[in-house]
């Protein structure tokens, strides 16, 4: 599978490029398909190998980071699996709340009521929070 395609890595590199520091909302998730990894991300670096986004590696500790995605490409699982792109994967929120979401729950979740409440305890911590996707795509 082809981790980050074409469209992928501009929306990547052009978020990567800003020059402004922005809450962006992620791009592409990929997860290991035999264990607990898995990586929202939202920008690429102008080197085309250095992600950011939030890593979980299963650990219980999910933090805001780099990863390599030559890296990634090169893992190899048992059967030879390696990492995957969660193909049906629809962000909704800025990558905060995703963080903030893993933060209480020890791992990254795309429970909609849980990133919810992780962007509501952020409002409270924060004058302004950037727009919500799924907000605009309702009205």
């Amino acid at each position: 599978m082809i981790l980050i395609t074409d469209e992928l890595r501009a929306r990547l590199l052009a978020n990567g490029a800003a020059e402004t520091e922005t809450n962006y909302v992620p791009v592409v998730k990929l997860f290991n398909p035999v264990g607990a990894a898995t990586w929202i991300l939202t920008e690429l670096e102008a080197d085309g190998d250095t992600l950011f986004g939030l890593c979980d590696l299963g650990f219980g500790f999910p933090e805001l980071g780099s990863v390599s995605l030559a890296e990634l490409q090169a893992v190899k699982g048992p059967l030879g699996l390696g990492i995957e792109r969660d193909l049906y994967f629809a962000p909704r929120f800025p990558l905060s709340v995703y963080a903030e979401a893993a933060r209480v729950a020890g791992h990254i979740v795309e429970a909609e009521q849980l990133l919810r409440h992780a962007a509501a305890a952020l409002a409270l911590s924060r004058s302004e929070l950037p727009p919500n996707a799924a907000d605009d795509e309702r009205r």
